[in-house]
């Protein structure tokens, strides 16, 4: 008897909850991430089995709450919200921070609006236009506030700023990559202006001043993208970031006791070392305003 592709044994175990009123309409079903962990699959496999249940009409994207049970005598009864380009960004970034930004495309959009990609079409012509209009949005979430008198912790907020709105929206940081052709976008044009204020009374150079606005951007960015490859990471191999050490140190051991690796030795046997994202975000933040204020102390004198 051939074997039930896993999708299918998660949506016919959160159909189950449903019929038996474990999960009551409106309640909150798993979300792509929660099956990930309870089940121990991928992203994609979580994706579709919640496909499925939308496709039979169990559940439904409820915006800012997440996937719920679906109230069918009241779907059918009810009036569909209005279509406006402000409700079909607000649901795509919502859609790419569970799933990620692979995972929205005009059609699944379409699925979880009820409606089809054809109305979509004629408020946003693509995916392309559809992802500067959510990245417009995300940027413009928090304002950044007054610009501070002195340029180092004008800076810091900056970098801190734009750290905060990647970690609220990891896929940011893959639309966001490019540097030579930058995203169009009012809001994060602000965030540059912002900056470029920040700089504006110091002895820097126009060029200077964007080098150096480009080059913490460029920092923070790295971070991000190594911040959403991890996560990613996690939901693939479903082992938390201490589990994933302990399952593969014996063949870091085996290489490190065979191989001529005296500095990394030494610091095993200094008793090692803490490293997390967070404490490289703030070692390479102070060092690298470090490095722009002896630049600015250089040209001052």
């Amino acid at each position: 008897m051939p074997t039930q592709p896993p999708y299918l044994s998660i949506a016919a175990e959160i159909r189950r909850r449903i019929h038996s009123g474990e999960l009551a309409p409106g309640d909150r079903v798993p979300s792509t991430r929660a099956i990930t962990r309870e089940w121990g699959v991928a992203m994609a496999t979580a994706t579709k089995a919640l496909g499925a249940l939308r496709e039979e009409g169990l559940v439904r994207v409820e915006p800012g709450v997440g996937t719920v049970v679906a109230d069918r005598g009241r779907a059918r009864q009810g009036t569909a919200p209005t279509l406006t380009r402000t409700r079909i960004v607000r649901t795509a970034l919502e859609l790419a921070d569970a799933e990620g930004l692979n995972a929205l495309t005009m059609r699944r959009l379409a699925t979880v609006l009820e409606t089809s990609a054809m109305a979509l079409y004629r408020h946003v012509p693509g995916k392309g236009e559809l992802v500067r209009l959510m990245t417009d949005e995300a940027c413009g979430e928090v304002p950044l506030g007054p610009v501070p008198a002195h340029w180092r912790p004008g800076l810091e907020r900056a970098a801190r700023w734009l750290r905060e709105v990647y970690g609220r929206h990891r896929w940011m940081a893959q639309a966001m990559a490019s540097f030579t052709r930058p995203v169009a976008s009012p809001n994060a044009m602000a965030y540059t202006e912002w900056v470029l204020a920040v700089l504006w009374e110091t002895p820097l150079t126009s060029s200077q001043k964007l080098h150096a606005h480009l080059t913490l951007f460029a920092f923070v960015q790295g971070l991000a993208m190594a911040d959403d490859l991890e996560e990613q990471a996690r939901l693939d191999t479903g082992l938390s970031d201490g589990e994933w050490m302990e399952q593969n140190e014996p063949r870091f051991d085996a290489m490190q006791s065979g191989g001529p690796y005296p500095f990394l030795d030494a610091l095993a046997h200094d008793g090692g070392f803490e490293l997390s994202l967070e404490s490289l975000f703030e070692f390479g933040l102070r060092r690298t305003l470090d490095g722009i204020a002896t630049m600015i102390e250089e040209m001052s004198g």
